[in-house]
């Protein structure tokens, strides 16, 4: 194993604060201390789990009755719940926001640490930010660009002609392919591959002839990846994600899919090739989406829906049958297998009533 290089320092985590006041977390979040401000915390728990020294949040209010019996030293809450206990609290009109706000004070990321460790491959053609981090077995192919302090991952593999944004965070072992963007501020996590090939086969004489994909994947600022997230490259035009979108681990993105900024996707969703969703949307986890089709801004889709046409209005949509019993789901499954034939007796004894008052008079 080679010495460490002289460039690159241990990696250390950022200074988190060894306590805050309410009024400086205010101070520097926003929001509004109801009670003594002056109280000191260490740190964020639980509701349940939280100590005198720790601030906790109630952001359901189904968990409103447990504020009697927190030992937390303080608490974060909505206007509604503001008189809901005497316990010093920060006043928040989105208090989960605040919360996750509040934790990150209290756990920064840690900085890049500038340099390339001397088990990474740099090629000489690539264009690396002095203030960037390169780990360990990490390839930097030709041409690829690295932006100011972004964190590359042990064993992640960058193309050719890639390109990595500011501050963005690649996890170990993320490929991005060849001529592939990602914005600023991203987060890749263990195992994106961002830009592979899409499935594009033709037939041809018994066969299947692959189609090259010659298109890119993009991805937009602020955007997170989890791991194993595949996203394929475009067989012409573009992959693109927008700004802000959030896609949880185990997502299939197909090829010339376009997302809009903002929308969430959650855990082994599959989308398939040419899909359009838009802005703002939430898509639950397991659901399939058929390609070439377009699902306006602001939907909701529910966990294991599957969606076969396009949808041109906000609002909640749903396939999947609840849970029941075994027994009771033997017997809807076979009056579902008849259903075709119930619905026509139905309408054949319909128009038969229908005659048979028509006879009448």
């Amino acid at each position: 194993m080679p010495p460490p290089s002289p460039t690159l320092r241990q990696p250390a985590a950022a200074a988190a604060p060894a306590a805050l006041t309410l009024q400086e977390i205010v101070r520097r979040l926003g929001g509004e201390i109801a009670g003594d401000g002056s109280v000191s915390v260490t740190g964020v728990a639980t509701i349940d789990e939280a100590g005198p020294g720790e601030i906790t949040f109630l952001a359901n209010p189904r968990y409103r009755s447990k504020l009697a019996a927190t030992r937390a030293g303080a608490v974060i809450l909505g206007p509604r719940d503001r008189d809901a206990t005497a316990i010093a609290r920060i006043v928040s009109d989105n208090p989960y926001a605040y919360f996750a706000r509040t934790l990150a004070l209290f756990h920064p990321p840690r900085p890049a640490v500038a340099g390339s460790h001397p088990t990474a491959s740099v090629d000489p053609a690539a264009q690396v930010a002095a203030s960037a981090e390169i780990g360990p077995f990490a390839v930097i192919a030709a041409g690829a660009r690295v932006g100011e302090r972004a964190r590359i991952g042990a064993g992640s593999v960058l193309g050719e002609g890639s390109s990595i944004g500011d501050d963005t965070i690649l996890h170990p072992r993320v490929t991005v392919y060849h001529g592939c963007e990602v914005g600023a501020r991203c987060i890749l996590h263990s195992g994106a591959v961002i830009g592979a090939d899409g499935f594009g086969m033709a037939p041809d004489q018994g066969k299947w002839l692959k189609i090259p994909q010659v298109g890119r994947a993009v991805l937009g600022d602020d955007v997170e990846v989890g791991a194993n997230t595949t996203i394929d490259r475009g067989a012409l035009g573009d992959t693109v994600v927008g700004e802000g979108v959030k896609i949880d681990n185990l997502v299939q993105v197909a090829h010339n899919c376009r997302i809009g900024a903002h929308t969430v996707i959650a855990g082994c969703t599959g989308i398939s090739g040419s899909t359009v969703i838009g802005r703002h949307c939430v898509i639950g986890g397991a659901v399939g989406i058929v390609g070439h089709l377009t699902i306006a801004d602001g939907v909701t889709i529910s966990g294991m829906t599957f969606i076969t046409k396009s949808i041109t209005q906000a609002g909640v949509y749903t396939s999947g049958l609840p849970m029941m019993p075994h027994a009771d789901w033997l017997r809807n499954a076979a009056h579902l297998r008849r259903l075709d034939e119930i619905a026509r007796l139905a309408r054949g004894k319909a128009h038969s009533e229908e005659d048979h008052e028509i006879d009448e008079h």
